[in-house]
């Protein structure tokens, strides 16, 4: 045991040491400080703690559809007979040139909550999803919109219940949890761990007055709110941003609240190719450049301790000092034990299934993936993405 400490470490490996542990104690904060505020929330939700509301106002659900036929016959049903009193589901056709037309008329036939609009045919150059959500909204009859995707399925009847119950006087948006159906295979694994940890980050940062995003996938606000703030006006050229960047630029520390109930989830279907998978995401990360500065430093701070512990720690270990070896090889268990408790903990509230091994890898990949996105979508420049 003494001759781990018969060499005294050099200049360079107590910088480097130094460098290491700024970088835990950056990821500890994150972890400890932000990443368990869901956790507690949940608690309080259980002890009866958080104030919901009782009343049931009505609502319109609205839904932009672009050649998905298959999904709306499939999981349309499931959202028009959802268990609440007072609501209406419009459906926005845009400019399907498949059989969507066809399954909206049989569908309206069975249900008369459904009400349907389209694109019309002199917008149809304008390949965004914004302008079907704003003719949606603009359709809408009633005051609270909840969105949510043609290939979404809510996993409860309850879910608009769930969703509404937070829209108390001062509440405008509610954030819900949008995950994605289980399959086989390691691309369906990362993109469930992805969007695990982006809701891990949305949801906590909302609890501590830092909301930056939703997910068009399960999010509800005001009608009143999105005309008053003129909607979508101040990024209308974005081709993104009809979730993430209008939340970003809208929330405040008092009008947000988040839902997190199993009953409040949607599930959606997941790409089964990583080329598509990347053409999702580099379009979702092309909107991030345009956060407020406040939620930009949040998530750039985070991702740079991140790649700055691993690379330190990686550095130091290829020293081959033993006393060097035993501090970053402890300081990385320690991470690693808080980090599994506390996604798989978030897991377990979100109905999410657990993590443990894989951890260590995503954890260490997804930062190089979004990184190579966001440099692809710089270089793409202006040039459009499609949303469909």
């Amino acid at each position: 045991m003494i001759s781990l400490f018969e060499s005294s470490p050099s200049i360079f490996e107590i910088v480097l040491l130094a460098l290491f542990s700024c970088a835990f104690l950056v990821q500890l904060f994150y972890y400890l400080f932000y990443f368990t505020k869901m956790i507690s929330y949940s608690k309080k939700v259980k002890k009866g703690l958080v104030k919901f509301e009782e009343s049931h106002p009505p609502v319109s659900i609205i839904i932009c559809a672009k050649n998905e036929s298959e999904n709306l016959e499939k999981f349309l049903p499931s959202v028009l007979e959802q268990d609440y009193p007072n609501f209406e589901i419009i459906v926005v056709n845009d400019g399907s040139s498949d059989d969507s037309e066809d399954v909206l008329v049989k569908l309206k036939q069975r249900y008369s909550n459904l009400q349907t609009t389209f694109v019309p045919e002199i917008a149809k150059f304008v390949d965004s999803k914004k302008f079907a959500v704003v003719l949606g909204i603009k359709a809408a009859k009633n005051e609270l919109l909840l969105f949510t995707d043609a290939d979404c399925i809510p996993t409860s009847k309850n879910w608009i219940t769930n969703m509404v119950r937070n829209f108390d006087n001062e509440t405008e948006i509610v954030l819900g949890y949008g995950g994605y159906s289980k399959a086989k295979g390691f691309l369906n694994c990362l993109i469930k761990y992805d969007t695990l940890f982006i809701a891990i980050q949305y949801f906590n940062y909302a609890l501590a007055k830092k909301a930056y995003m939703g997910v068009g996938r399960n999010m509800a606000y005001r009608k009143s709110m999105f005309y008053r703030t003129k909607g979508f006006s101040s990024h209308l050229n974005l081709q993104s941003g009809d979730d993430d960047l209008f939340i970003n630029e809208t929330t405040s520390k008092t009008n947000t609240r988040i839902e997190i109930s199993e009953d409040s989830t949607t599930l959606s279907v997941p790409k089964t190719t990583l080329k598509y998978w990347f053409n999702q995401k580099e379009r979702h990360l092309s909107t991030s450049r345009h956060y407020k500065f406040q939620s930009k430093l949040l998530i750039a701070t985070e991702i740079l301790s991140r790649f700055l512990f691993y690379a330190s720690m990686i550095l130091a270990l290829c020293l081959l000092n033993p006393l060097v070896s035993i501090i970053v090889g402890s300081l990385f268990l320690i991470r690693y034990i808080i980090q599994l408790i506390i996604i798989n903990l978030s897991a377990k509230k979100l109905g999410e299934q657990r993590f443990y091994v894989s951890i260590l890898m995503f954890d260490i990949l997804l930062p190089i993936f979004n990184l190579y996105l966001m440099g692809r979508s710089l270089l793409r420049g202006k040039q459009k993405y499609k949303w469909k």
